[in-house]
């Protein structure tokens, strides 16, 4: 049947957000975003795209979607680390190799026609969002603020000529074990001397909470992989979104003689009732399932963990560590996501292990010369 490429314009939006919720629907791991989010997210509102571009794709096979895609250029990440790099991002596709073909060509066509020479994804939008495709752990659900995606998504990015870039790994580790002896006494002499106290987030007063917080993250991921520091505007994006969510064992500091050091931030794992909100929370039919899974929440995901450069080699990643599996058995927890982090990043990973994290997933970061 004929297989067509089409710009989607604002005007369609709701047609692009709509699409994996069709795609997907009866999937038993796919979880989906709330579709107002991830409109917002992609709405020119949104404060990432006043320093970045893109364009919409789906494709249609006898007018019906089969696909889409979202070539996006980010001008923060590319004069903050001196490349000419396109990204895609909020891929979904049936399997269907010509349909995959089309789009990944409508893409890369017009990150080359901006002058971009070379392409890296998934990213939704950027690593400061969700990105990565699942590459490793199809078998169960997505912790919040994680992608999901079938095995055949490797075979449609591949066959298009993309080729491994870096690998995020996400880890799990139970709540109940205890910590390692030689663990907990780092952590022992961290605190010995009262330079370092743990200050937990004033839920009330979140504005000041997030300015260390944005202080911490520019600092401690300078130099990492794919690193973009976060603008005052995101960070006030980031408050909106956590400020309902936020409890104070959820958000944690540490500080040196009253500076702020590092910082770890958890969530509950909302993915459980996301699930059963397929998409909106104002729909009568699907909200008692989003409010009784609200109830059936056993686990949570530390989604950030950073310490200063001036503060690190101190022990003050351990000490947040410890803090995080404190503050999951507090709220009952049975277990802990932590993600993600990079495949060589063998400091943070040897740590993670030592406390009884192992690798249950991974996603995967593709990259493709234009």
């Amino acid at each position: 049947m004929p297989l067509t490429l089409q710009v989607i314009d604002e005007g369609r939006l709701a047609e692009f957000v709509d699409f994996p919720f069709r795609l997907f629907r009866g999937h038993p791991c796919w979880v989906g975003d709330l579709k107002k989010d991830t409109t917002r997210l992609l709405g020119p509102a949104h404060p990432f795209w006043a320093h970045a571009e893109r364009r919409l794709f789906m494709a249609f096979r006898d007018g019906i979607p089969v696909g889409r895609i979202a070539a996006v250029i980010n001008r923060a990440h590319n004069d903050f680390h001196g490349e000419r790099c396109g990204f895609f991002g909020f891929f979904d596709c049936q399997d269907d190799l010509a349909a995959s073909r089309l789009l990944f060509s409508g893409a890369g066509s017009w990150l080359a026609t901006k002058g971009m020479e070379f392409v890296r994804g998934p990213m939704n939008p950027s690593t400061n969002e969700t990105c990565g495709m699942l590459c490793e752990g199809f078998d169960f659900p997505p912790a919040i603020m994680t992608p999901y995606n079938p095995p055949y998504y490797l075979r449609l990015v591949e066959d298009a000529g993309f080729v491994k870039e870096k690998d995020l790994l996400a880890w799990k580790r139970p709540s109940a074990p205890d910590l390692p002896r030689r663990f907990e006494r780092i952590v022992s002499r961290v605190m010995r001397d009262g330079r370092v106290e743990l200050e937990f987030v004033n839920v009330k007063n979140i504005d000041a909470a997030l300015a260390d917080l944005k202080e911490i993250y520019n600092s401690a991921w300078e130099k990492n992989w794919g690193f973009v520091p976060m603008t005052d505007a995101e960070i006030d994006e980031l408050a909106r979104g956590l400020r309902p969510l936020l409890k104070p064992d959820y958000l944690f500091f540490a500080k040196v003689e009253g500076r702020p050091a590092a910082f770890c931030l958890l969530l509950p794992d909302f993915n459980v009732p996301l699930k059963a909100a397929r998409g909106t929370l104002s729909n009568p039919l699907t909200l008692p399932g989003f409010l009784l899974g609200m109830l059936k929440i056993k686990s949570g995901r530390l989604v950030a963990l950073g310490v200063k450069n001036e503060f690190r080699n101190k022990g003050l990643e351990m000490l947040l560590i410890k803090q995080a599996i404190l503050s999951s058995r507090k709220v009952g927890w049975e277990y802990g996501e932590l993600s993600w982090t990079l495949e060589d990043n063998e400091k943070i990973n040897s740590v993670i292990e030592m406390v009884g994290g192992r690798v249950y997933r991974r996603h995967r970061i593709y990259r493709k010369a234009l």
